[in-house]
């Protein structure tokens, strides 16, 4: 493809260089580029990619994008722009041939409820006959097809050439989580999404936006891009974003009269029953994964595929058929008198919603493991151990991915939450170790939450990443094969 075909779609302030030579390949990461490429100077938070743009040129690439001038050999084309990662987003999307366009393309963004969205909007079109791809947390999918994620939103060649694969592969439809990150770093630009789906936005991701004004206008890009949304109104935030809505949209909630919303709900122990309302249609509900949350992701995901022309009978079915999303309110089988649930809760919001939901399940103590991340937003940590506090029997603090920083640090600034809750607690900086004593220390009809790491199987400390499948540490503790 020519390097002046594939610029068109991108600013542009001049190149130096020859515009007609053939590129095969583009790439941000030096240590891949090839012959024949077109490489990417991305300035990030630990490198800055013009540093090693003379790598790249060594390698083979014949054009280089950039910001600033740089010295490089003679015969590489530069091109400059004002800003690289929205040139990459436009000219990634190009390169690839536009690949949103030949899909039925959904985006789920917002704080909690993105993965299970996702999953439950995939098991409905699956349900009308579509082959569905995913993008998201946990991994991509190509229709069955599982590849490792290392990201929540891909960065967008990444992104670009993975949904042209799905093209290629005669995926009908693709849905993705969205994250805040991706939409303020350009990572989706160039994407056109036909229906764009909000949840919730409560505290997280401070440490990147800076304040939460900044965190919701990251979030509303996602509408700029959307031909229709759909939005929680039971949300302020989602109420927020309603008022600058340029496209089409859909509402839906439990509480604010909406589009499509709930009701008779009955949470049970082993999930959730609703009737679900819609436009004047109605269908019983009746999900394996209990709490109000899921009420909330099975309104999001119904929403959304009727919009897309999805019938009510395949929404039930595709509904009805999801039997858990891994590390999402995941139950194990212990074989003992105690229960333990695996979730993802990482944020003070999300941790309250799955210990609302656990209070009820159990008759004997409420018994939460949770740790904060490193290198995040600090100031939700002593929410989190106020959250945890509030609602347990049992706290024991220990450490998610402490990353770079100090584990022990970490745990220090969850402690005064806790302390306004009066609840017992125990400190253990090793997360295994920690599990160990929660399970050892368990009574019957005991409930123990392990929250922050539910999918992930490692654990990142001091930059370093090891092996840390909690499946697998219960196992071992239990004596059992993999719960």
């Amino acid at each position: 493809m020519k390097l002046k075909d594939i610029l068109k779609e991108a600013e542009v302030l001049r190149i130096d260089g020859e515009p007609d030579i053939e590129i095969s390949r583009i790439y941000y990461d030096s240590r891949q580029v090839k012959g024949g490429s077109l490489f990417f100077c991305i300035e990030g938070y630990r490198a800055d990619g013009h540093d090693y743009a003379a790598s790249a040129v060594e390698k083979g690439a014949a054009a280089v994008v950039l910001r600033k001038d740089i010295p490089l050999p003679e015969g590489v084309t530069k091109v400059f722009v004002p800003d690289t990662r929205k040139a990459m987003g436009l000219i990634a999307s190009a390169f690839y041939g536009k690949p949103s366009e030949d899909l039925l393309l959904f985006g789920v963004t917002g704080t909690n409820g993105k993965t299970t969205t996702t999953y439950m909007i995939k098991s409905i079109l699956e349900q009308a006959g579509k082959k569905t791809g995913l993008i998201g947390t946990i991994a991509n999918m190509i229709g069955s097809r599982m590849i490792p994620a290392e990201r929540t939103t891909p960065e967008s060649p990444d992104l670009q050439k993975l949904m042209r694969d799905m093209v290629n592969e005669k995926v009908n439809a693709a849905v993705m989580e969205v994250s805040s990150h991706s939409l303020a770093l350009h990572r989706v630009i160039g994407c056109t999404y036909d229906i764009g789906i909000f949840t919730n936005l409560t505290q997280d991701h401070l440490d990147f936006h800076g304040t939460f004004e900044n965190y919701l206008a990251a979030k509303k890009k996602l509408f700029e891009q959307s031909r229709l949304a759909i939005i929680n109104v039971d949300d302020e935030s989602g109420r927020e974003i309603l008022k600058d809505l340029e496209c089409q949209y859909f509402t839906y909630g439990i509480y604010k009269p909406a589009d499509i919303y709930a009701r008779d709900i009955e949470i049970m122990v082993d999930g959730v029953s609703f009737n679900l309302h819609i436009l004047g249609g109605k269908i019983s509900i009746v999900l394996s994964i209990p709490g109000i949350f899921s009420v909330y992701n099975a309104l999001a995901a119904a929403a959304a595929c009727y919009a897309a022309g999805i019938s009510l009978k395949d929404i039930q079915k595709g509904l009805t058929s999801i039997k858990g999303v891994p590390g999402r309110f995941e139950t194990l089988d212990t074989g003992t008198g105690f229960s333990i649930i695996l979730d993802y809760a990482h944020t003070p919001d999300g941790l309250e919603n799955i210990l609302k939901t656990a209070r009820g399940l159990t008759d004997g103590r409420l018994v939460t493991l949770f740790g904060c991340g490193g290198d995040r937003d600090a100031a939700k940590r002593p929410m989190m151990g106020e959250v945890a506090g509030r609602y347990s029997d049992l706290c024991i603090i220990t450490s998610d991915n402490p990353r770079y920083e100090d584990p022990v640090k970490i745990i220090e600034d969850i402690l005064p939450g806790i302390a306004k809750t009066h609840c017992p607690y125990k400190v253990i900086v090793d997360r295994r170790e920690a599990i160990e004593y929660a399970i050892k220390n368990a009574r019957e009809n005991d409930l123990i939450i392990l929250a922050g790491k539910g999918h992930e199987t490692y654990q990142i400390i001091k930059g370093d990443t090891y092996p840390f499948d909690e499946k697998e540490i219960v196992a071992q503790i239990l004596g059992r094969e993999k719960v």
